[in-house]
């Protein structure tokens, strides 16, 4: 059974990607394309991709694995487990749990980057400086998605197992389960075919120039490198361990929508409608899909190696989850035909963020979103330049860009209150708090 990726790679513009399907306890998989434009050398089903942020699911995996053993509670202090552990407040320091982590409510910056070298050591020292880094919120009060959060869920990690983080993760996950498509590092990586992402650069699809960014985010998704097989071998772990069953369960009830379908978070998983559980991950040029329905027993993954692999996932997710799980998934937001006028009273003013100083503002009855970096790390991502966004209302908490990127249209969302009728917080998955009118 095919599902045609050799047309939907060329239709979309995607130079390689990789699908399996977990269905009847069985996984069939695909492979079609290029592993970098620059080699072109072709993938196959055994080539390792990226998958981001969906390496947050195995890290909160290893973190459970730490609590059967009884070994870690998700309730105690971090500060508990962690000799020296300091946030930037002593509030902070004494109430923020393994919970609130993996649950993106610890109030970490998730922006803050500090490149603390190569060796095993690099984790542990990151975490020490977050001791100076802003704390954006008070843990357990407002949902904002935090990479580095999830570092320091690697450092507990390392320090109950008394191992390095990839030496963890191999001995408790990849060896065990029998995966052999995984690369935890660059270095295993040159081992595999593997795919080099690709980014937008005067107006075509180029390689990246570097595989991965910096090692010490390793716990939140920068190395991790598996096949779709692979990765549904992960996921298959997830249907039949019935320890790993709690991780599904709601803990967020609702988040605010970024666009992505998502409307709850569990302990690590996104939570989406009609009870399925997925993540998404990007890294360096590559976008990786991961959808998990545990009433049917299925699960899909879609790994690509181009920043505009989202509506070839889309496609893919749309046609196999409803044909084998009865489950509709959720449209690409696309903005109204007609759009009310956002409420500009309420969601205008400025925003922060470590990196950016975020303005929405209406001029001539059309709203902008300006951003403006802050520092030489925004400079980088940004160029020195203010960027600047149409967008138009979507709901009554939300706006929607009105020029698609590569990978769609970005929806934020506008929550809480400053006590004077106006938005606390533009989010857009992270919150951006509000500093000025």
């Amino acid at each position: 059974m095919g599902w045609g990726l050799s047309e939907l790679i060329a239709k979309y513009d995607v130079p390689g990607a990789q699908v399996a399907v977990l269905a009847d306890g069985e996984i069939r998989d695909e492979a079609a394309g290029l592993l970098s434009l620059r080699t072109q050398v072709e993938v196959t089903t055994g080539s390792v991709f990226k998958i981001g942020s969906i390496t947050k699911v195995w890290t909160a995996t290893l973190i459970q694995q730490l609590v059967s053993d009884g070994l870690l509670d998700l309730d105690r202090p971090v500060r508990d487990y962690v000799p020296g552990f300091r946030l930037n407040g002593p509030e902070a320091t004494a109430r923020l749990t393994a919970r609130h982590l993996l649950t993106h409510t610890g109030g970490i910056d998730g922006n803050h980057f500090t490149d603390t070298g190569l060796n095993d050591d690099a984790i542990e020292k990151f975490v020490a400086t977050l001791a100076d880094a802003d704390h954006l919120f008070a843990p357990g009060t407002v949902f904002s998605y935090s990479n580095s959060g999830y570092v320091v869920l690697g450092r507990l990690l390392e320090i109950l197992r008394g191992k390095p983080f990839n030496q963890v993760l191999r001995e408790h996950l990849v060896t065990p389960w029998g995966l052999s498509a995984v690369a935890t590092d660059a270095y295993e990586a040159i081992l595999h075919r593997a795919a080099v992402g690709h980014v937008e650069s005067g107006g075509k699809l180029t390689p990246t120039r570097n595989w991965a960014i910096r090692y010490f985010s390793t716990p939140s998704g920068s190395h991790l490198a598996v096949s779709a097989r692979d990765l549904l071998e992960f996921a298959r772990l997830h249907l039949v361990d019935l320890t790993l069953a709690g991780l599904r369960e709601p803990q967020l009830e609702s988040v605010p929508d970024f666009g992505g379908g998502v409307v709850g978070w569990g302990l690590g998983w996104m939570l989406y409608r009609d009870g399925v559980v997925g993540h998404t991950g990007v890294s360096k040029g590559q976008k990786a899909f991961l959808r998990v329905v545990p009433s049917a027993g299925v699960a899909m993954a879609v790994l690509t190696n181009s920043v505009s692999g989202d509506q070839l996932a889309h496609e893919l997710f749309s046609t196999v989850l409803r044909d084998l799980a009865g489950v509709e998934t959720a449209s690409r937001p696309v903005p109204p035909a007609n759009p009310m006028p956002i409420d500009a009273d309420r969601m205008c003013g400025t925003y922060r963020t470590t990196l950016y100083d975020i303005t929405l503002a209406v001029e001539n009855d059309r709203a902008f979103l300006s951003y403006r970096p802050r520092n030489q790390t925004a400079e980088s991502l940004l160029g020195k330049s203010r960027k600047r966004v149409e967008v138009v209302r979507l709901s009554d908490s939300a706006i929607i860009t009105t020029a698609p990127n590569l990978d769609g249209h970005q929806v934020l969302s506008l929550i809480g209150t400053d006590g004077d009728g106006r938005a606390r917080f533009l989010h857009n998955g992270a919150a951006a708090y509000r500093v000025g009118r």
